[in-house]
């Protein structure tokens, strides 16, 4: 059974500012890879929450989307929910990631 996926307010902010991001500093065919790329890891995450790497310090998990690009996201496998909390460019301060959550 897969997982229901619940997008904090913050996760679609940050995702709109890293298509903005790429679609500024290349063009909309990246864009379009990108996107793919984050529809095909969500689809992997909802079969299994668990393929994430889990921060202690942070207390979430988080998947690689793309070089540039890390989701953060937490789940609850009682109720089959997964929280995406926010994507995050790692070419950005590692300590803005305490900000975020």
């Amino acid at each position: 059974m897969s997982y229901d996926i619940i997008w904090d307010v913050k996760a679609q902010i940050t995702l709109e500012e890293e298509i903005n991001y790429i679609l500024f500093k290349w063009n909309f065919n990246e864009v379009k890879k990108f996107s793919d790329l984050v529809e095909e890891n969500l689809s992997r995450l909802s079969i299994n929450p668990e393929i994430g790497i889990y921060s202690k310090i942070l207390k979430v998990y988080c998947i690689v989307i793309s070089k540039q690009t890390t989701l953060y996201y937490s789940f609850n496998s009682d109720i089959k929910i997964i929280e995406l909390h926010f994507f995050f460019n790692n070419q950005k301060n590692p300590e803005e990631l305490n900000k975020l959550l």
